[in-house]
């Protein structure tokens, strides 16, 4: 179980207020689909995503991504019960969509990207440090239903 002080849990609060979900989602996860090609796999339903701007034009790719980060919410409300909140979600990706794991840190890391470019000056390296060191508990969270 992690330990966070007073000032990450307010750092961690704070910036999940300042994400406009609707922006940033689709962003994140556009960005995923681009610089990792590979991850397009899991999402063959999702219609023509052969480039760049294709994928940031997909409507799909877009509430997706809002769905994902909309699921972050659950983490920012619970922080010291992360790893329970996402079991089920772990167990789904794990079993039944059979997503590499690897992925969830993939996405942690463009999350990262696409907040400091939003928030630039507020996004200092203190509050990354935070913030990445709660994205690192969600991934594992995301990650402990996996054998």
């Amino acid at each position: 179980m992690v330990e966070w002080s007073d000032s990450e849990r307010k750092t961690i609060a704070s910036v999940w207020g300042k994400i406009k979900v609707d922006k940033i989602g689709p962003q994140t996860l556009a960005r995923v689909l681009i610089v990792y090609p590979w991850t397009q796999r899991y999402f063959g339903s999702f219609g023509n995503l052969s480039s760049a701007s294709a994928v940031l034009a997909n409507l799909k790719v877009a509430n997706h991504g809002k769905t994902v980060l909309n699921a972050l919410d659950k983490a920012v409300k619970n922080l010291d019960g992360i790893k329970a909140t996402y079991s089920e979600l772990s167990q789904l990706h794990c079993n039944t969509l059979n997503v590499d794991p690897d992925n969830f840190r993939l996405l942690a890391d463009c999350l990262t990207i696409v907040v400091a470019t939003s928030f630039r000056s507020e996004f200092n390296p203190a509050v990354q440090a935070t913030w990445q060191k709660f994205l690192s508990v969600v991934v594992a969270a995301l990650s402990s239903r996996y054998h």
